[in-house]
């Protein structure tokens, strides 16, 4: 994504998947869901809300947001289910500092950890370009790219070249497939987040919600 390139309000329709289309092969990376991720008002003006949880596979193998601590039991069976352990989680990205997308960065204590603006390896801190705008590369395929305004340092993952085309996992970027304003409530800057917004309906083809199902975005 090009964070210079022009903000033009992207004519696009968005179509909702399901349950059953959650993973998106690749000749070099796929992706998966493996928790869909929610937010669920109460009567009592509490809200229920976990993160989604999704799985990059290829060259390297990516967890993007960890879910919640109470995820921690599912995280394991999840990947356990796929053939990992945690150990062989490479890079883990945090796509925000909400504690429903990073509650379980402890079981991977060897990764590259991206959260928010931040790139480290154990204690040590890597220069990573994000705040000046600029996408950290994990590889040709996937890249780190700035995504703000929900909060003032988020991040999105994008994977070129799967089935679907791009992926983009959006974290809180997107709150769901039909979230139209409700985003806003949510958002500490709505504007820097619509700019965010728009250039990843510009470059993606499915979108991975921080707060629902996948979605196509088809462009006119």
């Amino acid at each position: 994504m090009d964070p210079d390139s022009a903000l033009v309000p992207v004519r696009h329709q968005r179509i909702c998947l399901t349950e059953s289309e959650l993973d998106f092969p690749g000749p070099q990376y796929s992706v998966s869901v493996l928790k869909v991720g929610y937010c669920v008002p109460q009567s009592d003006g509490t809200f229920r809300a976990d993160g989604t949880i999704s799985l990059i596979r290829g060259r390297r193998t990516v967890l993007v947001d960890t879910g919640g601590s109470w995820d921690r039991d599912f995280l394991l069976r999840a990947l356990e289910d796929r053939g990992l352990r945690p150990e062989d989680v490479q890079v883990v990205v945090g796509t925000h500092g909400h504690s429903d997308h990073i509650g379980n960065l402890s079981l991977f204590p060897a990764a590259l950890t991206i959260v928010g603006y931040d790139v480290s390896e154990g204690d040590t801190y890597r220069p990573s370009g994000l705040a000046e705008g600029h996408a950290h590369l994990v590889d040709e395929q996937v890249s780190v790219i700035p995504t703000p305004g929900h909060t003032g340092q988020d991040v999105s993952v994008q994977v070129s070249g799967t089935s679907a085309g791009t992926v983009l996992v959006a974290g809180d970027l997107f709150e769901s497939c039909s979230d139209d304003d409700s985003w806003r409530d949510l958002s500490l800057n709505p504007a820097l987040q619509e700019a965010s917004r728009q250039r990843a309906l510009q470059s993606a083809d499915v979108i991975i919600p921080g707060h629902g199902l996948p979605f196509r975005v088809l462009r006119s």
